[in-house]
């Protein structure tokens, strides 16, 4: 599933060009990726994207732990910054960038890892400001981490306790009602399961939420497939279990290289554009780009860079996918319309004036896996 519509210059920045970073003796590897990470997370990177290149040199231990500091401080965030504030006297925000994320690396060491001697993540953070020229906070950093402890805290409210922003949450609240919004919430604290599917070929990795939407489909062999926005592959591949025709497509050439080795044919194309097909599939998947709300234990960032003016945004392309790929819809054929969202805009509000047959929504904190809304679409 496309969490978000990234352009090939941005992910080129930062992920094509970065190069694993320059330790000293007294900084381990693993912080000093979580912490380069981090900081190209700041500037626009993906987590998860930037994490396998930079860990690859890095033994299993270090790998693990740079993953596990990354994923946490950003799942963690907001704790972590209202901590800054309760030990540091100032709000985050009011700190350097770099400072900042040392800090809130540090605090997440010392509060949630136990595994971690406090000493080392309070000098190993020191050692961190020195590397990233902020030198003259050392004694800032050093003074809050020396603070920093287990004991219980008021975080004053639940944005600040469940760590997500407080105008999603809210929405939540109004669409799914206070308990359901506390659990996706809290449900996005955690790292997700993980879950293989198997198949003839083997095993292969596919989160359990989105292994839930092929079915939906009711394949056929010999039926013509179109999956739309096909990349990274995994429901493509799921489909051609059932021995279909399949066409896959997808925006960009880098996203539709992750597909090769798919036996069967390629189309690079924008489907926001009319497509060139006519009405001769039997079956088409629209596993449409998203916002990725259903996906925050998975890819965390996105908690802290959606905004409620992106949700427009992804609906005005999400309504234009739909309505292409509607055209290519033969007779008696059946569509999935799908994202990785928990938002109305980009779900409901888009199939409503196609009358979907079947909808599915699978809910983080109710259902395991991540969160997904499906329709089945129908045509005479």
């Amino acid at each position: 599933m496309v969490v978000a519509d990234r352009s090939f210059q941005q992910l080129t920045r930062q992920i094509g060009h970065c190069h694993p970073p320059r330790y000293t003796n007294a900084l381990s590897p693993a912080r000093s990726v979580a912490f380069d990470t981090l900081l190209r997370v700041e500037r626009g990177g993906y987590a998860s994207d930037l994490l396998l290149k930079l860990t690859a040199s890095l033994d299993t231990r270090d790998a693990g732990l740079a993953t596990d500091l990354v994923f946490g401080v950003l799942r963690r965030r907001g704790q972590l910054d209202y901590l800054i504030q309760y030990w540091g006297g100032r709000m985050a925000a009011k700190f350097d960038t770099e400072v900042r994320i040392i800090l809130e690396m540090g605090i997440y060491q010392i509060r949630y890892l136990e595994r971690i001697p406090r000493h080392a993540a309070v000098s190993e953070s020191v050692e961190l400001v020195k590397r990233a020229r902020k030198r003259s906070a050392a004694g800032l950093v050093n003074a809050i981490l020396r603070k920093a402890g287990n004991d219980e805290i008021d975080f004053t409210n639940e944005p600040n306790r469940l760590s997500i922003p407080a105008w999603l949450l809210e929405r939540w609240q109004s669409h799914y009602g206070a308990d359901a919004a506390r659990s996706l919430a809290e449900a996005a604290l955690h790292p997700p399961d993980a879950y293989r599917r198997l198949t003839p070929a083997g095993a292969r990795m596919q989160d359990i939420g989105a292994q839930s939407i092929v079915p939906l489909l009711a394949l056929e062999p010999g039926q013509r497939f179109l999956d739309l926005c096909a990349a990274p592959g995994n429901k493509t591949a799921q489909a051609l279990e059932s021995g279909v025709h399949p066409v896959a497509c997808d925006r960009y050439w880098f996203r539709m290289e992750m597909l090769r080795g798919l036996p069967c044919p390629l189309v690079q194309l924008d489907g926001v554009r009319p497509l060139p097909f006519g009405p001769v599939f039997d079956r088409i998947l629209v596993d449409a780009p998203c916002s990725g709300t259903g996906t925050l234990g998975r890819n965390p960032e996105i908690k802290w860079r959606l905004r409620p003016q992106d949700l427009p945004r992804f609906a005005e392309r999400q309504r234009a996918l739909l309505s292409n790929a509607l055209a290519c819809l033969g007779p008696r054929g059946r569509l999935v319309y799908a994202t990785c969202s928990l938002e109305p805009e980009e779900n409901e509000e888009i199939v409503e004036p196609y009358h979907p047959k079947e909808v599915l929504r699978r809910m983080p904190g109710r259902d395991p896996g991540d969160g997904f809304f499906a329709a089945v679409i129908t045509s005479e």
